[in-house]
């Protein structure tokens, strides 16, 4: 119907003189019926037999009009009459649809086989006509094929080898079992990195061809800002197309785990060297170059020290969180606790014989002061485990108020090869007040809490010295040793960041020479002397300490107690703590007081017996296998996400994940 009104809509109205047309016209609507029907299902044989008349009507008029008084006057002065413009055209039912007019005149309709003058010349059906006049069953079956065609098409590239790839050959029997598995079929871009590779090494390499690209591409980018300045437009285009190609010759050498090889760097080379020969013919101002040069120097510099505040920032934010399995284990050992009364008699019910190795000094004293409870048990379980005599161990914990019931529900559930442990609470020294303690004292002055814990003091300090963490009294607890355990001679002061990988027994028989400590000396750096602890502008520190004075770290301390009594080691503690209210000495911390508490007192130990740094920085393999300590002072802690991963087993040795309650917390 649609393509019917089309056409009758396009005619063009003639006028009609001769009565031969107008019969024709009247036998063609008495045949109305046929004609619709050929209107609606065959449009190609109407238009072919309205060709054919249009045809036979012009020779007929050829024929008819070579005289001049020959022929049908009237025939040959009929013409068409102007087509009526687009907005004026209206469509015409088909004939068929329309009722004839049987008052006075006929009615005379549109005629479909008229001749049009334009479309007629061009085919009536195109592509998307005969496409529409398909079966429906069709036009699907032949969509679903395409659609399955390309399909496979994408399947078949994605499946097929890189055309060019880079073979190297495996030194990790591992590695090659794990790219032969069938669980890691798809190719990656990994599976090419050696570990003998490393692509920071190639950068800085003088003679590699990665550092002539990088070198040539920084100069580039200066040319390129002072071209740009220059309006030398062609040129800036010139260099940012090389920069680009040299960073993709870089890319795909650091993608593939390859060096870049001579024949990839050479062109490249080639190229940019002609186009700083063109920067020095256009005689850029060497002044302006060195300017821009400096200006990028500084900006990189900017960056770098944002990204390591920013990294500061987040990595001690990473480190003062409880990780949630920790959280669930205190809540679970607590629940343990208060409802089995078994538990509460293993210390309550003591016998005899276990109070006196409380206070017997021929046993092994190691005191720990936290409140963790899964790095205190690493740290008793290394113990032990090392020991030749685990049964002559004797542990005194001290932990606060809400970590100790699940701390002593946890080692009452679990034995630790005989060695005796002892459990307090910081809140039952009721002789640490702020009386006594400068600490506590300046934990009541309004400026330094807002100092340390609404984080509102001097923006210029940084986020870690402002950690509250450091005015805890479980940090400061160390101080009061021998006030905790007055009838104790020598102890060894442990961290909980620690595990223990051989017998420490001999550290109780080591001869202090008359000093109050025995510690490991932290001088091999300059960073860890004393001058980088203290304000040695201040004209205290610097009348009374060695700027250049060895510093020494807390973790593993041998105590003599006696020698501490005799020295009065606390009581300069609180004097040099009392001086430094304002904050003008040192920033926060419990080292830097104990290096003035203790100068002068401290016996240098083997470094064997301290191994210090899996926490921060890389260690030696063979000093790690060497000591007999192992400390993860740092930010990056073993039982935390941000731990350095190739440190984390020798902690993870100590950690009995096979335990009901450390399942239900660390796997769920």
């Amino acid at each position: 119907m649609r393509s019917c009104e089309r056409q009758v809509t396009r005619s063009k109205p003639v006028v009609e003189q001769s009565s031969r047309a107008r019969r024709e016209r009247q036998a063609r609507q008495r045949d109305e019926g046929e004609a619709a029907c050929l209107c609606r299902a065959a449009p190609r044989e109407i238009w072919a037999e309205g060709k054919a008349r249009r045809d036979a009507t012009r020779r007929t008029r050829e024929t008819k009009g070579k005289g001049r008084g020959g022929g049908d006057k009237n025939l040959r002065r009929t013409k068409r009459l102007p087509r009526p413009p687009r907005s004026r055209r209206r469509a015409v039912p088909c004939p068929a649809l329309a009722p004839l007019d049987t008052g006075g005149a006929p009615a005379r309709p549109r005629d479909p086989m008229r001749r049009r003058p334009f479309l007629d010349q061009r085919r009536p059906s195109s592509f998307k006509r005969r496409w529409q006049q398909r079966p429906w069953w069709f036009r699907l079956a032949v969509t679903l094929l395409l659609a399955l065609t390309c399909l496979f098409l994408l399947l078949a590239l994605r499946g097929s080898p890189d055309p060019d790839p880079v073979v190297l050959p495996s030194t990790d029997s591992s590695r090659s079992a794990a790219t032969t598995s069938p669980l890691l079929h798809q190719r990656s871009y990994l599976d090419g990195v050696t570990d003998a590779f490393n692509m920071t090494d190639e950068m800085l390499s003088a003679h590699s061809f990665s550092r002539q690209l990088m070198d040539q591409i920084s100069l580039a980018k200066t040319y390129l800002v002072v071209a740009k300045e220059a309006n030398n437009l062609q040129f800036a285009a010139e260099l940012s197309s090389q920069i680009r190609r040299a960073q993709s010759i870089l890319a795909h050498a650091a993608a593939h785990g390859g060096t870049v090889t001579e024949q990839d760097a050479e062109k490249a080379i080639r190229d940019m060297s002609v186009l700083f020969f063109q920067a020095q013919q256009f005689r850029y101002d060497s002044a302006v170059t060195i300017m821009k040069l400096k200006g990028q120097i500084q900006s990189l510099e900017e960056k770098s020290k944002a990204e390591a505040e920013k990294s500061t920032k987040y990595g001690q934010i990473a480190a003062e969180e409880l990780p949630k399995g920790l959280y669930c284990l205190g809540v679970r050992l607590t629940m343990e606790w208060f409802k089995t009364t078994e538990l509460q008699r293993k210390f309550t019910e003591r016998s005899p014989a276990v109070q006196s190795n409380l206070r017997d000094n021929s046993l092994y004293h190691y005191c720990v002061f936290s409140d963790n409870i899964l790095a205190v048990s690493v740290v008793v379980n290394s113990t032990t485990l090392n020991s030749m005599h685990p049964e002559k161990i004797v542990f005194h914990l001290v932990t606060d108020e809400v970590n100790y019931a699940p701390m002593r529900a946890w080692f009452a559930l679990n034995d630790h090869r005989g060695a005796t442990v002892e459990i307090q609470k910081v809140e039952d020294f009721t002789w640490l007040n702020s009386s006594y303690v400068p600490v506590l004292k300046q934990l009541q002055d309004a400026a330094t809490q807002n100092y340390y814990f609404s984080g509102s003091g001097n923006r210029g300090t940084p986020v870690k010295f402002r950690n509250p963490k450091y005015l805890s009294m479980l940090n400061h607890l160390r101080f009061y040793i021998p006030e905790i355990y007055p009838e104790l001679r020598k102890v060894v002061f442990l961290d909980d960041d620690i595990v223990v990988q051989k017998d420490l027994s001999e550290l109780f028989t080591i001869n202090l020479n008359g000093n109050v400590m025995g510690a490991v000396e932290t001088c091999m750096e300059t960073f860890h002397r004393f001058h980088k602890y203290l304000n040695h502008s201040h004209p205290l520190i610097r009348a009374h300490f060695d700027p250049d004075a060895c510093g020494w770290a807390f973790g593993m301390n041998v105590l003599d107690l006696v020698m501490w009594r005799n020295k009065n080691v606390t009581g300069i503690y609180h004097y040099w703590q009392e001086r430094n209210a304002d904050h003008t000495l040192w920033k926060l911390g419990s080292l830097p007081p104990g290096l003035l508490a203790f100068y002068g007192l401290v016996e240098p130990l083997d470094p064997k017996w301290h191994v210090l740094g899996l926490g921060y920085t890389t260690v030696d393999p063979a000093t790690i296998k060497e000591g007999a300590v192992l400390h993860y002072n740092g930010n990056m802690k073993p039982w935390l996400k941000i731990g350095m991963e190739k440190y984390k087993g020798f902690w993870d040795n100590y950690v009995d994940y096979s335990h009901p309650l450390l399942q239900r917390c660390f796997t769920h």
